[in-house]
């Protein structure tokens, strides 16, 4: 296969790759390319990786509307101090863990719908069942990776679709509740407000504008920049205060078992069995950036890598008190985009995300975002999610069989978790396990593809 040639970002760097050169994972282009490029795939994924931290804190009863934000800052930079650490576990590896590709790992969106009901207004308590439930599920997630190759066939782009589709739906409640002005509003006449449907919609706009009409950085950064003018907008209407950056530390280490340690068999249920589907989107992840940027397809010893990573990340992550990690696919995009596929630059964005986990004023400063400011790119964020669902189910061959078991699946999930009294006299474990939305369905959807006869193959060309 003929190399691409280098796209007008990656020649204009200093010093210009070779294509050779571009699609080498090994390959270190200077600390003159690394270091930018590597910032560049901060920014990508900064907004992403803290949200599920405030949302699990928020729901925890730690975040806006509480007199203390001190866990809120603790969870916020645990989720920067473990996406770089486990970043460095993809990038450098050790044994068996990590794909030595240039992945990024950050907080999973997956794991919220099983995450929040297990810590609804519970506090640390619940917090020490759920990072507890996460160390399991990530133990259970690194040993997946010896046999991953093997059970592919029982998640086909219908059910991976379908999942990805059921964690989008299962959040956009969450986004229009904080755009409006977050969870201790509701029932109030601040809930809903145009002052709060006005900063969520100026992160809404901007973020809009810049995805279609900007270039580069301003691009692919195009949340993060979209929450910068909202957060100006609110600056503006006296809705900021520093003190939580006033008092929080300079410094800030992971204390191991920062929630305690709970057993509750639901949580590890719940886990285990969302770890199980993270593993196969990781394996898109890296079938994506194998074939798409270095034009060739992924070794089995890079899909086991990056699951056994998956799973290490996660499990070390849970016990000094961080939410599940998982690789993120905006930055597989941005290779894309870039051309440069060194893995030493992806090495040190980590490095940069570990430094920012460690100073907690920036933790701090991320408390003072206006909720619906955060709202505007929950919006965004979760709607991509959705939407590169739609993506993945296009390849599929929509026979009755496939549209009965999607159909099926889909309406049971999400029935459930919207009528969630519906299983009232249902133990409790067994509730929080079928409400999730993401459990059920993918449960349902593989149960019925096994059993039913045919296959569920891709659409014809």
């Amino acid at each position: 296969m003929t190399a691409a040639p280098l796209s007008s970002a990656e020649a204009a760097l200093p010093g210009a790759l070779t294509p050779e050169q571009a699609r080498d994972p090994d390959y270190f282009p200077g600390m003159a390319v690394a270091i930018p490029l590597g910032i560049q795939h901060v920014l990508a994924m900064f907004v992403s990786n803290m949200t599920p931290a405030i949302i699990v804190a928020g729901a925890a009863g730690f975040g806006y509307g509480s007199a203390d934000t001190g866990e809120m800052i603790y969870m916020i930079q645990m989720a920067m101090l473990f996406a770089g650490i486990a970043t460095l576990l993809q990038t450098i590896g050790f044994g068996p863990i990590g794909a030595r590709l240039p992945l990024v790992q950050g907080t999973s969106f997956a794991f919220i719908p099983i995450m929040i009901p297990i810590v609804a207004g519970k506090g640390v308590e619940a917090m020490a069942a759920l990072t507890t439930a996460a160390l399991f599920g990530g133990l259970l997630h690194a040993g997946l990776s010896f046999f991953v190759g093997r059970i592919r066939f029982a998640l086909p782009p219908m059910i991976t679709g379908l999942v990805v589709l059921m964690i989008g739906l299962s959040l956009m409640r969450i986004g229009v509740q904080y755009a409006a002005g977050g969870v201790p509003a509701v029932g109030t006449p601040a809930f809903g407000a145009w002052q709060s449907w006005l900063l969520a919609g100026v992160v809404v706009v901007t973020t809009l504008g810049l995805n279609f009409f900007g270039r580069g950085i301003w691009s692919n950064a195009a949340v993060l920049l979209g929450l910068a003018a909202g957060y100006g907008v609110a600056l503006a209407m006296g809705r900021v205060s520093f003190d939580p950056v006033a008092t929080a530390g300079w410094v800030m280490l992971p204390t191991p078992f920062h929630f305690g340690f709970a057993v509750s068999a639901s949580a590890i249920v719940g886990f285990c069995l969302t770890g199980f589907v993270s593993s196969i989107e990781s394996i898109g992840d890296v079938d994506a950036i194998c074939e798409g940027s270095a034009g060739r397809p992924a070794t089995d010893r890079e899909l086991s890598g990056a699951v056994c990573a998956d799973g290490v990340g996660t499990a070390l992550a849970a016990v000094f008190g961080a939410m599940p990690n998982t690789t993120f696919s905006q930055n597989v995009g941005l290779i894309a985009i870039t051309g440069v596929m060194s893995r030493h630059v992806v090495t040190v964005g980590a490095l940069f995300l570990i430094v920012c986990g460690l100073a907690p004023k920036i933790g701090a400063l991320i408390t003072t975002i206006p909720i619906e400011v955060l709202g505007g790119g929950v919006i965004v964020m979760f709607g991509m999610v959705a939407s590169a669902a739609t993506a993945m189910l296009s390849g599929v061959a929509w026979t009755q069989r496939n549209m009965l078991i999607f159909g099926v699946s889909l309406s049971l999930a999400l029935g459930l978790q919207l009528e969630p009294e519906a299983l009232q006299h249902v133990p409790e474990t067994l509730r929080i396990l079928l409400t999730s939305g993401v459990l059920p369905a993918a449960c349902t959807a593989v149960a019925l593809n096994l059993i039913v006869p045919g296959r569920t193959g891709k659409a014809r060309a």
